[in-house]
């Protein structure tokens, strides 16, 4: 296991190198954020000096090599919209809400896609089934950003409840919500799948025969072999919210999250910023990955790393 996990963070390290680099080009390439940050009236003479604070006067291999060096310290640079504040600690402020949003959405879809996709494989082709199999795929084919406009409107407008931007615990349950539905799509649909193909295997024919209770049947040994392919999509799912939806539901309810802060950045050419969020994200999900990895092996023994 420690050999296995050495080898998995040694990849990551190469993955993350891999985006910061790519996302370091990039940002290069939109253009000038003197431009940006300087008012039109600014002289020439104003604008070479911010440059060279800045350090963007000098070729891309130097600039490059100053930003690996100060990020193996963890110094990413002040940003240059939030009035020369420390760029970690901008990200590190608005990292919670995001970190509280994607937990709470994928806490919703993993306490709703595992019983309704239980539920449903109970009986293939059955009213139920098609009911729920329905509705799986109408929270899939329906837009994040759709779908969170629709529940504002309802519960903002129609209603008269405040449901967006920061504020109580309430504020964060239709937020959520939008982040969960489609998962608790996916997930329902791929819980529903496995526990067909279990329901329907040997040892549970076998275990029936011997009278063993159907609820131990489906709710101990079906339901955990049928784990594998959840856990798989699960840690996807979670990687999907960090890495992006996020950033959608946070802009329709207005959350003041790492997605919404990921806007602000990019429409404020902060390239310092911009790189501290590729940076933290790249993290997040290089370790989720190898959470996910070992989940395989407390969920099944038998797997081998």
């Amino acid at each position: 296991m420690g050999r296995y996990l050495s080898q998995r963070l040694g990849q990551g390290i190469v993955v993350i190198l891999g985006v910061t680099t790519l996302v370091f080009v990039v940002t290069r390439m939109i253009g000038d954020p003197v431009n940006f940050i300087l008012p039109l009236s600014a002289s020439e003479e104003q604008r070479a000096a911010l440059r060279s604070d800045l350090g963007f006067d000098r070729s891309i291999l130097s600039q490059f090599g100053s930003f690996l060096r100060d990020a193996v310290r963890l110094d990413f640079g002040n940003s240059t919209y939030f009035r020369n504040e420390d760029a970690l600690d901008v990200v590190m402020r608005f990292l919670p809400k995001t970190l509280q949003l994607a937990a709470a959405g994928m806490v919703m879809a993993l306490l709703l896609s595992v019983p309704l996709g239980a539920i449903a494989a109970l009986r293939p082709g059955g009213l139920l089934d098609k009911f729920l199999v329905t509705l799986s795929l109408i929270g899939l084919a329906t837009p994040q950003f759709f779908l969170g406009q629709v529940i504002l409107l309802l519960t903002s407008v129609k209603f008269n409840l405040v449901q967006f931007g920061d504020g109580p615990w309430t504020h964060l349950i239709f937020p959520a919500l939008t982040l969960a539905l489609p998962a608790i799509g996916r997930l329902t649909m791929v819980t529903r799948s496995a526990m067909i193909d279990e329901l329907n295997s040997q040892y549970v024919k076998a275990a029936r025969a011997k009278g063993v209770a159907a609820r131990r049947i489906v709710g101990v040994h079906a339901l955990r072999n049928a784990a594998i392919p959840f856990v798989t999509l699960f840690g996807w799912e979670v990687i999907r919210a960090l890495a992006g939806y996020t950033l959608v539901v946070e802009a329709v309810f207005d959350w003041p999250g790492l997605g919404d802060l990921a806007i602000l950045a990019i429409r404020e050419r902060d390239f310092f910023l911009i790189q501290t969020i590729v940076f933290i994200v790249a993290i997040m999900v290089v370790l989720i990955n190898i959470a996910i990895d070992v989940a395989y092996k407390i969920v099944d023994p038998r797997v081998k790393l």
